[in-house]
């Protein structure tokens, strides 16, 4: 029993630790402290409302002993000294009643400055914990994003894990697909398999095709060569045509004068 107690206790104290977020932590303390400082306010606010009271008190039994004195005065003056004597009796208690209050006015005074103080320090600490608060937020912030995005860079996130095993995944099959391709091509080209469509072609085909088409080109040149070479040759011809005739023009005017010349010899 004590070990499974154990063991739980650690167990919530890990997702405990998991859970909390040091940022929501240190908001809640801030607002227990100004939680407290308020309760403070308002204890001081009420011993100066004390206080107020016992002054309000205090000026009336003032008055009224001043009252009770003019009374003893004026039953003295008419010779009335027992009316003189009992004003006196009452002023003398009104006189103690003042005297207990301001004894409880000091206390008060006391408490009250004791408290406005108090509050005055849990003030500036409650002021400087808010101020190391937003520090610690910011700085923690700061630390967790830059730990996130260390993660993202090395792949060690969980975001970023899932990604990159779908990106494996990807080009385990893209490999697998271009694998299965080429191995195919290879089965139809050593005819291990057949070509239902009629469109695939063995190695012997293949390559009579190329000479084929290699040879009409080839012809196809030849032909082309052989036009060139028949338009060089006509052009030739002509022009030693026209050189032929024009050197029998040449001959047949050299041989007019003979001819006219041969009459004159036979006669």
């Amino acid at each position: 029993m004590k070990r499974m107690g154990m063991i739980f206790r650690a167990k919530a104290n890990k997702a405990l630790d998991r859970a909390e977020d040091p940022r929501e932590t240190l908001d809640y303390s801030y607002q227990k402290q100004l939680e407290l400082l308020q309760k403070v306010r308002r204890g001081v606010a009420d011993v100066a409302t004390s206080r107020k009271r016992l002054e309000l008190q205090l000026s009336q039994l003032q008055g009224q002993s001043s009252k009770l004195e003019e009374q003893g005065k004026k039953a003295l003056a008419l010779g009335r000294e027992d009316l003189a004597r009992e004003a006196l009796s009452r002023r003398a208690a009104l006189q103690q009643q003042v005297t207990d209050l301001e004894g409880q006015h000091q206390t008060l005074q006391g408490e009250e400055e004791k408290l406005t103080l108090a509050a005055q320090r849990l003030q500036a600490k409650v002021d400087a914990f808010r101020t190391k608060k937003e520090t610690i937020k910011a700085t923690y912030t700061a630390a967790q994003a830059q730990t996130r995005i260390g993660e993202a860079f090395s792949g060690i996130s969980e975001e970023m894990g899932d990604v990159g095993m779908a990106i494996q995944r990807a080009e385990d099959k893209t490999q697998q697909l271009q694998a299965r391709s080429g191995a195919i091509d290879e089965l139809l080209a050593s005819g291990a398999l057949d070509d239902q469509s009629g469109m695939a072609k063995d190695d012997i085909t293949a390559e009579l095709d190329r000479l084929s088409g290699g040879t009409d080109v080839e012809l196809e040149l030849q032909r082309m060569k052989a036009e060139l070479a028949g338009g060089t040759t006509g052009a030739g011809s002509g022009q030693q045509a026209i050189e032929g005739s024009g050197a029998q023009g040449q001959s047949a005017q050299s041989e007019v004068p003979q001819s006219q010349d041969t009459p004159k010899f036979e006669k």
